[in-house]
């Protein structure tokens, strides 16, 4: 499957105004996660990857330096799904920035988690210009505003 298509002339690299940001990256396909760090990581950024929302959140609570700027989330995953994620998140008092990645977009699911704030919502495959905007803005280094 491929994930991403790649446009002519994207710039490969991400401006930094300090130290490298850290992207958690949640989907239980791994593929999916192998083809995600390495794109943040060819943006000069830290990436971690987690099978599962539950593992997610297992190291969120249980590492308080674990500190990720941004977590990119798949909706549909076995046990706790993005939403939940998102919710836990919330509830927790820890607003981090979320983008939604899916392989199902449905309207009401997307309406959802863009009302809880979540940063986007890309439906798969998405090219890796649209993520890096997308990744830009959730960071707040959208250079284009």
């Amino acid at each position: 499957m491929k994930l991403f298509h790649s446009l002519p002339g994207a710039r490969s690299t991400f401006p930094l105004s300090k130290s490298k940001p850290l992207i958690a990256i949640v989907d239980d396909d791994e593929s999916v996660c192998r083809a995600m760090k390495r794109l943040v990581r060819s943006l000069g950024m830290e990436a971690d990857a987690f099978a599962s929302g539950r593992e997610f959140i297992d190291r969120v609570e249980t590492t308080p330096s674990f500190q990720p700027d941004c977590v990119v989330l798949d909706v549909q995953m076995p046990g706790m799904n993005g939403l939940e994620v998102q919710e836990r998140l919330a509830s927790s008092g820890n607003p981090l920035p979320v983008i939604f990645i899916t392989a199902h977009d449905e309207a009401g699911v997307r309406d959802r988690a863009l009302a809880a704030g979540a940063v986007d919502f890309l439906r798969k495959p998405f090219n890796d210009e649209l993520f890096i905007k997308t990744l830009r803005v959730a960071l707040k280094e959208d250079t284009d505003e």
